[in-house]
């Protein structure tokens, strides 16, 4: 049975949904098959230190409905002030991350990162200086500071998105409310708006833990997932997307185009943030990053022109040695050679935060009455069933 949304709200303009767990169910819990083993929470916030915080903004309708967000992560609290190896991937750059320049030259991160809608952008970053600014006061210019990491995906189609809602109080509370543990997944943050393989999409998160053997590092991985040609969807390797053919996204009122909605096939961005504790260096990071395009190719995203999918990877190993500014620092590093399981869960938590932004997602209408789907649990397990790869979950 599709789920609704209510599209209008009477009392509050927005509301911030923090990191507390969620009753709706997630992607293994219906029967997805996955690999890998997952963390506490199956989440970025399984890795030491990592905080997610969200603004989800939903109200009105018709011309002024908004349905947007801010979700920020902090990749060791609120309160750390040093920086994180880093590096960054564009696999297709139709999109925008602000601070990469930085990233890239400098080989970390020292900042939140912040992901909201398209044109969004600007004051979110703004908001951030300022958020910094008060946390920290008296400090002049650093890169890390004022270049801070804000990413975004398009939610035109059923968010106002010209109406510019966004404010910089709404980016300060998702900072402010970011928090360990469980994570809110699907219509929140800046995935509220989102649509993915023409179903609703959002936001997800997913964890895995290595073995002892290969270190017992944790990569935690969350997405803001609006990507992706239906036809191409898949599931566990079915194509999903082959046997749901309809319930794609509806446009209301005046919208006469898909296309100029950012619903085409393919068209769309998707935004990965990846954390570990594996101490990893930045040319080691950006290999990671990479790896992170094949848990997105694994559910049907090809990197189209028209997307955006940007990635960024951090470690948390080595913070205290990363910020000294006297005497030598002694670095960690990862083998090479002993890379290669953590590009295996890259790939795994990718595909499975995805999928978990897609089941999490409820259907939604917004921006004059154009309406997006969620993905029909109950047909989605009939398919997984047909190809023999429904997977009954285990008992608690």
């Amino acid at each position: 049975m599709i789920r609704k949304v209510l599209s209008l709200f009477l009392v509050a303009t927005f509301f911030v949904i923090s990191t507390v767990a969620q009753s709706k169910p997630r992607a293994r819990d219906l029967g997805i098959p996955f690999e890998g083993t997952p963390g506490a929470f199956n989440a970025i916030t399984d890795v030491k230190g990592v905080e997610v915080g969200y603004t989800t903004l939903i109200s009105g309708e018709g011309d002024k409905a908004i349905r947007t967000g801010v979700t920020a992560i902090l990749p060791q609290g609120k309160d750390f002030a040093g920086r994180l190896f880093a590096a960054w991937h564009a696999l297709n750059g139709n999109g925008e991350m602000t601070g990469t320049t930085w990233v890239q030259e400098s080989g970390g991160l020292g900042s939140p990162i912040l992901i909201t809608n398209t044109h969004s952008v600007g004051i979110v970053r703004d908001a951030v200086i300022e958020w910094g600014a008060k946390k920290h006061p008296g400090g002049g210019y650093s890169g890390d500071f004022s270049l801070p990491v804000v990413a975004e995906t398009y939610d035109g189609f059923l968010n106002d998105i010209n109406g510019f809602h966004v404010t910089k109080e709404h980016a300060f509370q998702a900072l402010d409310s970011a928090k360990s543990g469980p994570i809110a997944e699907g219509n929140v943050g800046g995935g509220t708006g989102m649509m993915a393989h023409a179903f609703k999409g959002g936001t997800g998160t997913a964890s895995r833990v290595l073995n002892a053997r290969f270190g017992g590092y944790t990569i935690g991985v969350l997405v803001q997932a609006n990507y992706g040609a239906r036809q191409l969807f898949s599931v566990a390797g079915v194509p999903v997307g082959r046997e749901i053919t309809d319930l794609m996204p509806k446009p209301g009122g005046q919208t006469s185009s898909l296309r100029k909605n950012n619903v085409n096939e393919g068209d769309g961005s998707i935004i990965v943030v990846l954390a570990t504790d594996a101490p990893l260096l930045p040319h080691q990071l950006k290999r990671i990053a990479q790896r992170i395009a094949l848990g997105v190719g694994n559910v049907g995203g090809r990197g189209e022109n028209s997307s955006g999918d940007i990635f960024i990877a951090f470690s948390t190993a080595n913070a205290a040695e990363f910020g000294k500014d006297k005497g030598i620092a002694n670095i960690q590093m990862l083998p090479n050679d002993q890379i290669s399981m953590l590009f295996w869960a890259t790939e795994q938590a990718t595909e499975e935060a995805i999928l978990n932004a897609l089941v999490a997602a409820d259907t939604m209408t917004g921006y004059k009455g154009n309406t997006a789907y969620a993905l029909p649990h109950d047909r989605l397990r009939e398919i997984l069933k047909k190809y023999n790869r429904l997977q009954e979950p285990t008992k608690k």
